[in-house]
């Protein structure tokens, strides 16, 4: 079984950084159509300074927490691709929290919007584009999949992190989410999945080790493959969710985190 997206056409949300941008690139180089979508147009016409000639990569900026401005992502991909068929649930934002505070709506509202809701209003206007296409070519192959859509969570969603309360919130029921969409979308032989990842050099993470020179060799320790992993590790996860490779999988939740979760005491590293 391949594990190609050659010819297929994807939008990456969170693609100007990061693991984001890293799966946006990967997905591109392995013959997709790609949007890379994210909140920072000068970073996103940075990373693609040149990409200009190449048809298959195109870019939104946008705030995609405003239901506007995700149906405008969904119509700039399809003027420039004219279908979808991998969604890619990447913009995601990491805050630490103190769970002793009494007052911590605002930041459990914002990371519920930004990890939880902005997924969930994406994958509704996804499905319904890759529900339509199937429609418009029903009867040339009624066995193949329909599209992919994979969200990207985290090992936090599993362990009780008091520095980490919101963000380990929204990403328990984003994985919750992928679970009954999957189930949802089925019938349409949409699949939907999730990558959980542990410790992965990410922007905010890089950052971090720049500001706690300790930091890196705590998180080693406590992960038994010994390393941080590279945002390409996470990206070729997600081309396998998305290639028809995984075309009897849905409702999973695939861990990339090293052995992290097998090992993992609650006082470790949130990263």
């Amino acid at each position: 079984m391949s594990f190609s997206v050659e010819g297929k056409t994807a939008i990456v949300t969170g693609a100007a950084h990061g693991i984001g941008f890293a799966i946006a690139r990967h997905l591109s180089r392995a013959g997709a159509n790609v949007m890379f979508a994210d909140i920072d147009e000068t970073r996103l016409k940075e990373e693609l300074s040149d990409e200009a000639d190449n048809e298959k990569i195109a870019y939104f900026a946008g705030d995609l927490r405003e239901r506007l401005t995700l149906n405008n992502l969904m119509s700039a991909t399809l003027d420039s691709f004219d279908r979808l068929d991998i969604l890619v649930n990447a913009s995601r934002q990491v805050h630490a929290t103190d769970a002793d505070i009494l007052d911590l709506d605002d930041v459990v509202e914002q990371q519920l919007q930004q990890n939880l809701m902005t997924s969930l209003r994406l994958t509704q206007i996804a499905a319904k584009r890759m529900i339509a296409q199937a429609e418009a070519n029903e009867g040339i192959d009624d066995d193949r999949p329909v599209g992919s859509i994979i969200n990207l969570s985290s090992i936090a969603a599993r362990r009780t992190h008091p520095q980490l309360l919101a963000f380990s919130v929204s990403t328990a029921a984003l994985d919750q989410l992928t679970r009954s969409h999957a189930v949802a979308l089925a019938p349409h032989r949409i699949r939907v999945n999730s990558v959980a990842f542990g410790s992965v050099m990410s922007s905010s993470l890089k950052h971090t080790l720049r500001d706690n020179v300790d930091y890196r060799s705590e998180i080693v320790d406590h992960t038994p493959l010994s390393r941080i992993a590279n945002p390409s590790e996470v990206a070729e996860t997600v081309q396998f969710l998305a290639s028809e490779g995984s075309g009897f999988m849905t409702g999973q939740i695939l861990t990339v985190d090293g052995g992290r979760t097998l090992v993992d005491p609650v006082t470790a590293p949130a990263h």
